[in-house]
């Protein structure tokens, strides 16, 4: 018995071996990435021991941890490339946020991948990102099985929100609002928006276009929730007065709840095997 008991146990060990030696066998290059959303896919596929920094400036909660661990890589807008020369990454990870003079800053140190989204449809747009960076590292397989499980995930969420009525997305900046076409919102979960009234029309600025509306809008759609990413938050300006919002719509005659989302997972994230999971599960906590 003792001797079957030592065969066991060697044999539990020869795996747990088998199973470290495998995952530090996992090779690839080492990686700054100013997309938090390929950051997050990264770590969802057990490769944090290549990320070498991380822009710490807004930061959002959910990576703090990782943060506290890494040196600071500067912020989204303003990557410190003097860090990524000393760092001598072997990829850098970027989107259009950066610009294209700190892309080509950059590209000069390492080669430059623009994990930006593909337009289109969203969920095979977050597809081919993570299975794009996971062939860097040759686990395809395992970024597959990820997937999956994410979106049987949103499919699970999805089916709590039969009668969730309607709901409006809107940006917050320094006291303006703009109407937002969220994905997570109105494609993963195929929530109903409200109806948009003829008055609002577009403001295009430069290569984006906005929809500007203000309480008087907002209160003639009468949405049954309206979900705020409040952009003035993410990125350390004076946040939107939930409480101020919520009187006015009431006052205005409507009974619209109002959420104010994770501002740095919202703005600032997004996309990823980990980010788009808890963008999923916090709207779908809203709505309950």
């Amino acid at each position: 018995m003792n001797s079957l008991k030592l065969t066991l146990a060697g044999a539990l060990a020869g795996l747990t071996l088998a199973g470290c030696a495998t995952t530090a066998s996992v090779t690839g290059p080492t990686v700054v990435s100013y997309d938090h959303g390929a950051l997050d896919t990264l770590l969802e596929l057990g490769l944090e021991d290549k990320v070498l920094a991380i822009p710490q400036q807004g930061l959002p909660d959910y990576l703090a941890d990782l943060g506290a661990k890494l040196p600071d890589a500067g912020s989204l807008k303003e990557p410190d490339q003097k860090l990524l020369a000393d760092l001598q990454p072997g990829l850098v990870l970027m989107t259009g946020r950066q610009g294209a003079e700190a892309q080509v800053s950059a590209a000069k140190v390492a080669p430059v991948r623009d994990v930006t989204l593909a337009t289109g449809d969203f969920r095979e747009a977050v597809n081919a990102n993570v299975i794009n960076l996971a062939s860097y590292y040759g686990l395809k397989e395992t970024a597959g099985l990820k997937l999956g499980e994410l979106w049987q995930h949103v499919g699970e969420q999805k089916a709590e929100l039969a009668d969730a009525g309607t709901v409006t997305v809107v940006t917050h900046n320094d006291g303006n609002f703009s109407l937002r076409s969220e994905p997570a919102v109105y494609e993963l979960l195929a929530l109903t928006p409200a109806i948009v009234p003829d008055s609002v029309a577009p403001v295009t600025r430069g290569e984006r276009t906005f929809y500007p509306v203000n309480v008087e809008t907002l209160a003639e759609m009468a949405p049954d929730t309206l979900l705020v990413v409040d952009r003035s938050a993410a990125i350390g300006a004076e946040p939107l007065p939930q409480q101020a919002l919520q009187s006015a719509l009431n006052d205005a005659g409507a009974s619209t709840h109002v959420v104010v989302l994770n501002p740095g997972l919202w703005y600032l994230s997004g996309g990823g095997l980990q980010s788009v999971r808890l963008q999923v599960d916090e709207v779908v906590s809203a709505l309950r």
